[in-house]
């Protein structure tokens, strides 16, 4: 067994299976519990997606690597969410753009990120500016609402790397390249996101509408945008193409960072608020940092500065997987840094995982019976 193997007690299959099996009950429960029937290819694909989530969380406890086994998970769930999503937009209303009509028959999916230009006008004249329903129907606004802010508090901007719709896309085009083509990137460009965060929320209660939606969004590009009928909506689209070529496909191909993620989304910056409240973080022991680098290197959201994780850590694990010494880990607020750490990164792994099955399970689930169904 090497030597990180030792430092996280794994490696050992008894451990790993007692670890496994209350996940994969949470997993089957989640899946199977919530829907019944359907054809063969939803089936099958609901099975494929519970053994596919259930791996990917063995490997997780089962060889260290927190990172590594996340990742494959998060990507893999935010290309079938949009897959899934883009094809229910087309089974309710042909076509994955919506009208004016449709805009205030109130009938959109609410989107997490509007979160962050919904606090002012909420706040001061008791308005939500998004054109959705409040309780009804798919993504409705008080249901999305109570999970952000239930993950929120949780894990804080564990969001952005267990949970978001939408991170997998640019968590996926970082890894792409063996070797960052731009080998340095300015960590101070996370605080632009802050910059944008404000000016979208002021903005936004200015305007009456949720301008980062309406106007910047590179995921519109991947999901739902505003039929082309004028010169304004072509600009938009336009601007919607754009930002996800440069900020989601080219620049993180490019550094191996995630650059919409990290200095781009609002909604990044509002999660890295609650970083300070929520009892899970990820931090260095100095007494085992030996100064290599290699955590600040390899962070993909710019967040560790002079090898300590900073306000806007993502809690992927990343840095912890690439800590020779095992310095970089998984720590709960108020206990020693140097005791207990399996427990502490079991303790967040649980609640981690079991939101990012519980947000993209049934869209993996969903995506995979359209792709099965392309050939049964």
């Amino acid at each position: 067994m090497n030597r990180k193997s030792n430092y996280w007690g794994t490696g050992r299959i008894g451990k790993s299976i007692l670890l496994f099996a209350p996940m994969m009950m949470l997993i089957m429960l989640m899946l199977l519990g919530s829907a019944s029937g359907g054809d063969a290819a939803t089936q099958i694909a609901r099975l494929i997606t519970i053994a596919f989530f259930g791996a990917m969380f063995f490997l997780i406890i089962y060889t260290g690597k927190t990172d590594k086994w996340r990742a494959v998970a998060f990507i893999v769930s935010a290309l079938l969410f949009c897959i899934a999503f883009i094809h229910n937009l087309i089974l309710e209303r042909g076509s994955m753009t919506f009208s004016n009509a449709e805009e205030l028959s109130c009938t959109i999916p609410f989107c997490h990120i509007v979160t962050t230009m919904m606090i002012i006008p909420a706040a001061v004249k008791q308005t939500i500016l998004f054109p959705g329903s409040l309780v009804e129907g798919f993504a409705s606004i008080s249901a999305m609402f109570v999970i952000v802010l239930c993950f929120s508090i949780v894990l804080g901007r564990g969001f952005c790397s267990w949970g978001c719709f939408y991170g997998g896309w640019d968590d996926g085009t970082s890894r792409i390249l063996r070797k960052p083509v731009i080998k340095k990137v300015n960590n101070s460009y996370k605080w632009f996101s802050f910059a944008m965060l404000i000016v979208m929320a002021l903005w936004s209660a200015e305007a009456a509408e949720p301008t980062y939606c309406s106007w910047l969004c590179p995921f519109k590009a991947v999901t739902e945008n505003e039929r082309i009928v004028d010169t304004i909506t072509l600009i938009k689209n336009i601007i919607f193409t754009l930002t996800f070529a440069v900020l989601v496909v080219v620049l993180p191909l490019l550094t191996k960072k995630r650059i919409q993620c990290a200095t781009f989304c609002p909604m990044g910056a509002l999660l890295s608020l609650f970083n300070k409240i929520n009892i899970f973080e990820v931090k260095n022991d100095t007494s085992k940092c030996i100064g290599c680098g290699k955590c600040e290197k390899a962070c993909p959201m710019l967040a560790i500065e002079k090898r300590c994780p900073t306000l806007t850590c993502s809690k992927c694990g990343k840095c912890v997987d690439a800590c020779p010494t095992g310095a970089m880990r998984f720590h709960i607020k108020g206990t020693p840094i140097d005791k207990h750490t399996t427990i502490a990164r079991t303790l967040f792994i649980f609640p981690a995982y079991t939101f990012l099955v519980t947000l993209c399970g049934g869209s993996v689930a969903n995506g995979l019976a359209l792709i099965i169904n392309l050939f049964i």
